[in-house]
């Protein structure tokens, strides 16, 4: 048996007729950045997220900046993140001259540990960006609490939770700024690089909207200094099909992580969701200490696996100025060596799961 990990020519093949038709509408009406479709697609992603508003823009990566941007994050600011995260998270911090000020994870679910937040707070801290990493929100009540204290924003790094539940609100919708990735591998991908910022503010989304295009406020009138970020129509109306769909997906995907669940509760320390929210399940991951040898054994079956991520933020290279060590974050550092991510999709049949989890089990 073999194994697609993410299973993208699935997800095109099952809306194949309806992504072909919108394709063509976008060409042949020439419109190819700005037009109906991404209109249509920001209200349905407000309508969705139940947030005042909704803007498309070119990757979640360039939701992060923009969002940093639009906040007026300078050189010698300080935002606290987590440093067990994809690089994009610190990444836009440090290319606006400001610092990544890092806090150790939970380790039941990865995410940022919102109890040794305070602690990190100086006279320069600005923001707080915790990441929803795997599909499942932090602690945000308590985040946005000692924000508040500390006349603090905060940003949601939702790359990998859009439409995922915290205590009955959606992701992108609990914090001053929520930004998302429709990359193709999210639990919701477009056919290229995509993604979108939220908030409740009127006055952030309209400096946010001009920021996206150059600072734009009227043709060649530029009130800020901003970025080429705009989603491009192609996208949005690839993905006004994908959130029609896309509460299947996700009841899809959590009948999966349950069968997994069922499968290596016994074996493995397996993904837990707290009792107040739910996942979506970007990744399933579990935690071995073998794991070099299991990854090869299932390669060999036919099994793709991954690790997100193999080194956490405050011990690559490009982060080496701050000073950090070996030791400094020791939840970060011991999940980094632990986990793996087993193929997550909504096509994964009981069959693939069971072959999947005898061979990992096997293997352990």
């Amino acid at each position: 048996m073999r194994i697609d990990f993410a299973n993208l020519t699935k997800a095109y093949q099952e809306h194949s007729s309806e992504f072909e038709k919108v394709a063509l509408d976008v060409m042949s009406s020439a419109r190819y950045i700005l037009g109906k479709e991404t209109d249509e697609f920001e209200a349905s992603l407000q309508n969705y997220v139940k947030s005042n508003y909704a803007l498309g823009v070119s990757s979640g990566t360039d939701a992060l900046l923009l969002a940093l941007m639009a906040l007026g994050i300078r050189a010698g600011d300080e935002i606290i993140t987590t440093p067990f995260t994809f690089i994009a998270t610190a990444e836009t911090i440090a290319c606006l001259g400001a610092k990544p000020v890092f806090v150790d994870i939970e380790e039941e679910t990865f995410n940022i540990d919102a109890s040794r937040i305070e602690n990190a707070i100086t006279e320069k801290t600005k923001a707080i960006m915790p990441v929803s990493l795997y599909g499942q929100m932090p602690d945000m009540d308590a985040i946005n609490t000692i924000a508040a204290k500390h006349n603090l924003v905060v940003i949601e790094d939702a790359a990998q939770s859009f439409g995922a539940l915290y205590k009955g609100k959606r992701s992108c919708s609990v914090s001053t700024i929520g930004c998302t990735s429709f990359f193709p591998a999210k639990p919701m991908g477009c056919f290229g690089d995509g993604g979108a910022v939220f908030t409740q503010d009127a006055e952030l989304y309209d400096k946010m909207k001009a920021m996206r295009v150059h600072g734009q406020v009227e043709r060649y009138t530029h009130k800020y200094i901003g970025m080429g970020g705009r989603l491009d129509n192609l996208q949005a109306a690839i993905l006004n099909i994908k959130l029609r769909h896309y509460e299947r997906d996700i009841e899809r995907r959590q009948n999966v992580a349950i069968k997994y669940t069922q499968l290596l509760k016994n074996h493995v320390p397996t993904p837990l969701t707290k009792e107040d929210r739910t996942s979506v399940w970007a990744q399933y991951t579990i935690r071995i200490k073998n794991r070099q040898q299991v990854q090869s054994h299932l390669k060999e079956a036919g099994v793709p696996t991954a690790v997100h991520y193999p080194i956490p933020m405050h011990l690559q290279e490009c982060f080496a100025y701050l000073g950090h060590k070996k030791g400094d974050f020791p939840v970060s550092e011991t999940c980094a060596a632990e986990v793996m991510s087993l193929p997550m999709n909504p096509y994964l049949t009981n069959d693939e799961i069971e072959y999947i989890t005898s061979n990992l089990i096997k293997h352990l």
